[in-house]
C-alpha cells in the first residue's frame, strides 16, 4: 500500500509537470504580442516582406488565431511591397500550419488528460486518507528530479545546436517535408527565421522552469511546515 501511494504520489507530481509545460507553451506563445513585434525589429522582418509592421501584426494575430481554432483556414490578405489585397500564406503554408494547429490543440487536450490523471490519483490518495501534506511534496521533488534530467538534456542540445534541434523537432512531430520552406517563395519563413524559433524556444524554456520553481520552493515550504509539527508533537507527547 505505501508503494502505491508513493507511485500514485509521483505520477500525480508529473502530470502537474507536463501540464505546466503545456501551459508555459500556451503563455509563451499568446500572453504578450508586443514580444512578437520585437522580435520582428531584431530580425528585421519588415524589409524582408516589405510590409509595415502593423500589416505584419495583423498575420501574426490572424495566424495564431487560427492556431487556437478561433478561424476556420488562413486565407489573410494583406498589403505586401504597396500592393494591396495581397494572399499572405501559400498553400505550402497553410497545410503545414493545419499540422501545426493539430500539434497545438493536441498538446490542450493532453494537458487536459494530465489534468484528470492528477485529480484522479489525488481523489484516490484522500480516498485511502494519505496524508497529502507529507507525501505530495516529496513526490513532487521526486518526479521533478526525472523531469529535470530531460528538460537539461534538451535544453542543452538545444543550445548546444539549435538548427540540428530544430531539424530534429520536426522530423519526430511531422510526417512530411512541408516545414521546408524557400525564403524565396514563401513569407512565412520571412516573417518567421530561425533565429524567432531560437528566442521563442527559451522563452518557453524559461517560463517552465520558473513555473518549476515556484512549485518546489511551496512544496519544500510544506515539507519543512510539516517536518516542524511532527517535530512539536513529539516534543508535547514526549
Amino acid at each position: 500500500m505505501k508503494r502505491l501511494r508513493w507511485i500514485l504520489g509521483v505520477v500525480a507530481s508529473l502530470a502537474l509537470i507536463f501540464a505546466l509545460l503545456i501551459t508555459s507553451f500556451e503563455v509563451a506563445v499568446y500572453s504578450d504580442f508586443d514580444w512578437y513585434q520585437k522580435e520582428y525589429e531584431k530580425y528585421n522582418v519588415t524589409n524582408d516582406l516589405t510590409m509595415k509592421l502593423d500589416d505584419v501584426m495583423d498575420v501574426t494575430h490572424e495566424m495564431m488565431a487560427y492556431l487556437r481554432g478561433n478561424r476556420e483556414d488562413l486565407v489573410v490578405y494583406t498589403t505586401i511591397g504597396g500592393v494591396e489585397n495581397q494572399e499572405f500564406f501559400n498553400d505550402q503554408d497553410k497545410t503545414h500550419m493545419a499540422d501545426v494547429q493539430k500539434l497545438f490543440l493536441g498538446g490542450l487536450k493532453l494537458r487536459l488528460i494530465a489534468l484528470g490523471l492528477l485529480v484522479l490519483c489525488l481523489g484516490v490518495m484522500i480516498v485511502t486518507k494519505v496524508d497529502l501534506k507529507r507525501l505530495l511534496p516529496r513526490c513532487y521533488q521526486l518526479g521533478l528530479g526525472f523531469a529535470a534530467i530531460g528538460t537539461l538534456a534538451v535544453g542543452i542540445y538545444a543550445a548546444l545546436d539549435f538548427n540540428t534541434f530544430f531539424t530534429k523537432f520536426h522530423e519526430v512531430f511531422f510526417t512530411n517535408d512541408l516545414w521546408i520552406f524557400d525564403p524565396r517563395s514563401d513569407y512565412m519563413i520571412r516573417m518567421l527565421p530561425e533565429g524567432f524559433f531560437a528566442d521563442m524556444a527559451f522563452r518557453i524554456g524559461m517560463m517552465f522552469v520558473i513555473s518549476l520553481l515556484i512549485v518546489l520552493i511551496i512544496s519544500i515550504i510544506y515539507d519543512k511546515i510539516y517536518r516542524k509539527k511532527k517535530i512539536t508533537i513529539s516534543e508535547v507527547r514526549g
